[in-house]
């Protein structure tokens, strides 16, 4: 097929159409042309054509070199099976790419001048002049760095080397961690990675975050958890506690009658929240423990209070139902 493919008249619309009422032909043609709707058996080929001049004419740049020389000037190149550069417009007009003449013929017309699709090809100077060198983004470098939980509470400066040169020594960088990290949170710092090339940007320098685990601190996200024994006595009870918490010392209040497994919440005492604002909680886990041996003091006063044990704690299991 030739270069001669009219879009305008494919659409039927003038040369000084606008957008608008390009827009509206296509739609109208479409519905009528789609294969869904339309059983003849020129329908999708049809439906291609108009497809095809509607992609070009709804773009400005497009439209304009398409004025200038024609459905061949808004082509793309391709691969075909065999591995060959294939210039193709239209639904199905195609020349190979060492087929100089032939590919030229196409855009007859147009006097020493030629559409950006040639650029693709050859770059801005011509068939002949070499490709300039794409600007390429340099390398990501990555580094893992240790912290305490007293780093990741205040958070902290630290001292990173990075791993590359650009002038045969190695360069110290100071980071500020902020508090309330996560393990395994990831701090990128722009453009501190290998140099690009080509007059590319540099890569990134990213640091991985490893927390330290505490001694008897369990984190979950921004709050903290810690388990707090309890005698019998205290949980029944109830009692003050001294408790360590990620800031210091604080006063536990434990309410009478509190449960195995029970979770008092000290609120604004948990980590910095690391994205909005605001501190976590704190929640302390009542553990209840047993006494291993009972002394006979301990022993009367136990048996004392089962007589008192009405009713059962097992009364309202419903295990005797039945």
């Amino acid at each position: 097929m030739s270069a001669s493919i009219d879009y305008y008249q494919t659409l039927g619309v003038s040369k000084s159409a606008t957008a608008d009422e390009i827009k509206r032909a296509y739609r109208k043609l479409a519905k009528k042309y789609h294969p869904d709707t339309n059983k003849n058996a020129d329908a999708e080929d049809q439906f291609k054509c108009v497809q095809s001049a509607y992609n070009t004419l709804k773009d400005e740049q497009k439209r304009k070199e398409y004025d200038q020389f024609g459905a061949a000037g808004v082509g793309q190149w391709q691969t075909d099976k065999g591995g060959q550069q294939v210039y193709q417009w239209g639904p199905d007009s195609s020349i190979k790419a060492n087929d100089l003449e032939d590919l030229f013929s196409a855009f007859s017309g147009a006097q020493n001048q030629r559409p950006s699709i040639f650029d693709q090809l050859f770059g801005q100077q011509g068939p002949r002049q070499p490709a300039r060198p794409q600007p390429t983004q340099g390398r990501d470098e990555s580094k893992e760095i240790k912290l305490s939980w007293h780093q990741v509470v205040h958070g902290a400066s630290v001292t990173v080397r990075l791993g590359h040169s650009q002038n045969s020594q190695k360069e110290s960088l100071e980071v500020k961690i902020p508090s309330g990290v996560t393990d395994g949170q990831k701090i990128r710092l722009r453009g501190r990675g290998h140099p690009g090339t080509n007059g590319g940007p540099a890569g990134d320098f990213i640091l991985l975050c490893r927390v330290q685990d505490h001694k008897f601190f369990i984190r979950q996200s921004c709050d903290i958890i810690l388990d707090v024994p309890l005698s019998p006595a205290e949980a029944a009870l109830g009692t003050k506690v001294e408790i360590p918490t990620i800031t210091g010392k604080t006063l536990l209040t434990v309410p009478p009658a509190t449960q195995h497994g029970a979770k008092l919440r000290l609120r604004g005492l948990g980590l910095q929240k690391t994205e909005g604002t605001g501190q976590g909680d704190f929640f302390a886990i009542v553990k209840i423990v047993w006494p291993s041996d009972l002394s006979d003091k301990q022993q009367q006063l136990y048996e004392e209070l089962l007589k008192h044990d009405q009713p059962s704690v097992r009364q309202e299991l419903g295990w005797w139902n039945d």
